[in-house]
């Protein structure tokens, strides 16, 4: 009985879309074009379409922000081909979809850093690593935006959290969305960065022995799918989930003060067995 009525609490806090973000096109700029950030851009169009069905007057604006180069290994798992390699990820993905879905998105071909500004609505990491996690962080980009969503994964689990940052745009209050790097800091310190996992791999099969084929597009699909929700429906009772493709298993994160004070509050030791800490990216 007491399960029943903490879950109905639980269920009872929603998260409103703020009203700008329909009267005007949504700037999403997507951070890492590897294994994640490739599904991410290439499901962004029909989010797009969607939103033009719903009445939204604009749909989304997108900008792909990679340095990286495609090599031939990224052809396993990530959306590109043999054709592609040396060339931009953000350019090739970019042109794709530009191309296919007669849109006007934009490519940046280069790595996020401070001075990085261009004014976005939604920020969307897709980054392997602490150090890349915390540049967004201290972003220009990162400081003006309405929504920070953060996806991570190993080799065959992941979250995705969707967080308000405490910015100027962002009110204050028990009702702000938590950002993944407010509920689990050492997402953000780079000290706990793995050297050994910032080598690209060698081989397809090395590729696909660090990380499940899948993987990155589940995660994607739950991430877009949430943002979908919101957008057509103008509210979340949950702003994330916890994803498992080994046990078949994905854990909500509610929209929960509460919920949000017992992670920020439980044992660092613990939540770093338990959290799927990201992985190379740009296999």
């Amino acid at each position: 009985m007491r399960t029943k009525i903490a879950q109905s609490r639980a269920e009872a806090f929603q998260h409103s879309l703020p009203g700008a973000l329909l009267t005007k096109p949504v700037r999403i700029t997507v951070v890492g074009c590897g294994g994640t950030g490739g599904s991410m851009a290439m499901g962004l169009p029909y989010l797009h379409q969607s939103m033009l069905a719903w009445g939204h007057p604009h749909g989304l604006d997108v900008t792909l922000i990679d340095g990286d180069q495609v090599s031939a290994t990224n052809c396993v798992r990530q959306p590109f081909s043999a054709s592609d390699i040396g060339q931009y990820k953000a350019t090739v993905l970019i042109n794709r979809i530009n191309l296919f879905w007669g849109v006007q998105w934009n490519a940046a071909p280069e790595f996020l850093d401070e001075s990085w500004g261009r004014e976005t609505d939604i920020l969307i990491g897709c980054v392997d690593s602490r150090k890349a996690r915390l540049m967004m962080q201290q972003s220009k980009a990162h400081k003006g935006c309405y929504y920070m969503l953060d996806i991570g994964n190993n080799s065959d689990s992941g979250q995705f959290i969707l967080g308000q940052p405490q910015n100027s745009r962002n009110k204050r209050g028990s009702s702000r969305l938590r950002t993944a790097a407010e509920l689990f800091p050492e997402l953000v310190d780079p000290s706990l960065d793995d050297a050994k996992d910032a080598l690209p791999s060698c081989s397809a099969v090395e590729a696909l022995t660090r990380q499940e084929p899948f993987v990155n597009q589940t995660l994607a699909n739950q991430a877009l799918a949430l943002l979908a929700r919101l957008f057509r429906y103008g509210s979340l009772s949950h702003h994330g989930c916890f994803v498992n493709l080994a046990r078949g298993a994905v854990t909500p994160l509610l929209v929960d003060p509460q919920t949000w004070k017992r992670i920020a509050h439980a044992d660092n030791r613990q939540r770093r067995k338990q959290l799927p800490q990201p992985t190379v990216d740009s296999l």
